[in-house]
């Protein structure tokens, strides 16, 4: 073999082999949020049916706000998930989904088939996801009874998950 090409090739495969072997350590789904340790952004949304829901009125409980659409893959794994979790912590864990560019009809016809597990509001402008930074669906934010955001997920939330986090704010 060319001693030349060897030479060459070694030192641009070998910072990019160093390069991915660090990067395999972290995972790319967990997002650090430059809103974690913060209270969360206030919002004043409507649901399908036309109730307000505004996040001042959420004081006191653990909140479990899920960005998600009907278009969105992980989110229809996921919503189960919600239904069940909404059932097991009701009364305890207040859980609010919030529409991601997705079409009303769509919405109810989704919900219709699939029941629900809390109030799905509607962000007409996505002014509440730019908030909160979403960059895409699923989205997940877990706020103490404070207001604080001590948790995000972005992705296709489990049961195991949510006890975990959940867990230590109740």
């Amino acid at each position: 073999m060319n001693r030349k090409v060897l030479i060459i090739g070694s030192l641009v495969s070998l910072p990019l082999i160093a390069f991915l072997a660090v990067s395999f350590r972290f995972d790319p789904r967990a997002i650090d949020s430059p809103l974690v340790g913060r209270p969360a952004p206030e919002f004043v949304l409507a649901d399908l049916e036309g109730n307000v829901v505004s996040s001042k009125s959420l004081a006191g409980k653990p909140v479990v706000l899920n960005f998600w659409a009907t278009w969105c893959v992980p989110c229809m794994y996921e919503h189960p998930v919600f239904v069940q979790a909404a059932r097991r912590y009701e009364g305890k864990v207040e859980f609010l989904g919030v529409i991601y560019q997705d079409e009303e009809q769509d919405i109810r016809r989704f919900l219709a088939q699939r029941g629900s597990w809390g109030p799905s509001l509607v962000d007409p402008d996505t002014r509440v996801a730019i908030a909160y930074g979403v960059y895409g669906v699923p989205e997940t934010f877990f706020i103490d009874a404070e207001g604080v955001i001590v948790q995000k997920l972005a992705q296709a939330v489990t049961p195991g998950m949510l006890d975990r986090i959940l867990g230590p704010l109740l």
